[in-house]
């Protein structure tokens, strides 16, 4: 039977009970051996000091407050159950829930992704028109995913997550754990690439 754990809407935890005043006074890398070895008292102080960290990381790679919501409940009830799987001599709980933050963003953007995919299966499935030639437009997207494909990594990930999943450098940024200079300069020089290789396609066809 998993333990329910409740946590507190973000920002909205009330003043400490006398019993946890001691707790909620201790260092960073007290309160993370506690929360190791289950104080529920240590869980409370860890979602007062970190939460706001981890859900405006949230917000800035989902740009949804909702979402960022959720995602920061998310992290904190995973981090409560995997507890034992934090070592308080490897890292600070802080760095630590930041990591299941950048896990918890990546399954959001593949959820959506996968949702992106079964419309477009339940589209492709409905009755259409009979197919008409091949479009130029269609002709450029093929060229377009056959040259993605060349990219080495991070840049066809970066690429795809900035025109076919639209978000910003600064999702990116956070998503990808780059600094944002990186993505820029990155997605520029792709571009340059894949202009310049649709280019010479394009005198073959």
């Amino acid at each position: 039977m998993h333990t329910v754990v409740a946590l507190p809407a973000v920002g909205s935890l009330s003043r400490p009970e006398p019993k946890e005043q001691k707790v909620r006074e201790d260092a960073d890398d007290v309160v993370g051996a506690r929360f190791r070895d289950g104080d529920d008292e240590a869980l409370a102080v860890a979602y007062q000091r970190w939460s706001g960290l981890v859900h405006t990381s949230s917000l800035r790679a989902t740009g949804n407050a909702a979402d960022a919501a959720d995602i920061t409940q998310t992290v904190f009830v995973s981090a409560w159950r995997g507890r034992h799987g934090y070592d308080p001599e490897k890292g600070s709980l802080p760095g630590w829930l930041m990591t299941i933050t950048r896990r918890r963003i990546a399954d959001h953007w593949e959820e959506r992704s996968r949702e992106a995919r079964r419309v477009s299966a339940v589209t492709a499935a409905e009755p259409s028109e009979p197919a008409e030639p091949p479009s130029d437009f269609v002709i450029d997207r093929v060229l377009l995913a056959d040259e993605l494909e060349r990219l080495g990594e991070p840049q066809r990930r970066i690429i795809e997550l900035a025109f076919f999943q639209d978000l910003t450098h600064g999702q990116i940024s956070s998503l990808l754990d780059l600094p944002l200079g990186t993505v820029k300069s990155h997605i520029r020089r792709s571009l340059d690439r894949l202009r310049q290789r649709l280019e010479v396609d394009g005198a073959a066809l």
